[in-house]
């Protein structure tokens, strides 16, 4: 593969899934790691993404200014966080983790409406700030940089003790046999907790990140409630996932 193929290859994935590590890259585009990490360091330079240790994250992916993010496939996440913002109801608690799918439907809620959020996510809770009748709740513990939410037993012992109405569950990989998977294990653990603390668990996801897996598992397609892509809920591409969990 040339290198300006395994670029495109690396931006891609990046894009879809927001972080991609060097080793998964490497065995993907089939090349050393090496090599890989002398692509993603050109890359970096570019300002086409950021390398962090381990891979590389999405220019949109660790910063919270809304106008300055480069998020990938907004037009589409912007659909998905309309058809979420349409469940919420007066008077709810909810639970927002991170992502951009996230950030849209955080962007997105209604001033007027009056609910609490918990967020373990900075970038959330920075986005909800404006919205007066929102009460906010930050889940307050260590916060991976990458992310930008927080990790380890301080978020997991604040989720211990509520039940949200509703969990909007952002997520890396989905598959209908392997379930929700992750790339970070401290995430995955906050993530858990996130499903445990919560009646109803909503995955918004772009559709591209549907069929593939990561090395972690949070949980089986039967824990998620529903499920809200771009796509019409009839159509055949989703069906493999219609069959534990409602389809929006």
């Amino acid at each position: 593969m040339l290198k300006e193929e395994r670029h495109q290859v690396i931006l891609n994935e990046v894009r879809i899934h927001n972080k991609v590590l060097l080793n998964d890259i490497a065995e993907l585009v089939k090349v050393s790691p090496d090599t890989v990490r002398r692509d993603i360091k050109e890359l970096h330079d570019s300002n086409k993404l950021k390398r962090v240790h381990g891979g590389a994250i999405s220019l949109g992916f660790n910063h919270y200014n809304y106008a300055s993010r480069e998020i990938y496939s907004l037009e589409k996440k912007s659909k998905i966080a309309e058809k979420a913002v349409s469940l919420l109801k007066e008077g709810q608690v909810v639970l927002l983790s991170g992502g951009t799918t996230n950030l849209e439907i955080a962007r997105l809620i209604p001033p007027y409406l009056k609910i609490t959020c918990f967020t373990p996510s900075l970038p959330i809770a920075v986005q909800l700030l404006p919205k007066l009748n929102i009460e906010i709740i930050f889940v307050g513990g260590k916060i991976n940089k990458d992310s930008q939410i927080t990790i380890g037993g301080g978020p997991i012992g604040v989720l211990s003790e509520i039940k949200a109405d509703i969990c909007f569950l952002g997520v890396n990989s989905i598959h209908p046999n392997d379930g929700v998977t992750e790339f970070d294990w401290e995430i995955v653990q906050v993530k858990k907790a996130m499903i445990n603390a919560s009646k109803k668990v909503v995955v918004p996801s772009i559709y591209e990140k549907i069929d593939s897996v990561q090395r972690y598992k949070i949980c089986n397609m039967d824990a998620v409630d529903l499920l809200i892509t771009e796509l019409d809920k009839t159509d055949p591409l989703l069906k493999p996932y219609g069959k534990n969990t409602d389809l929006m």
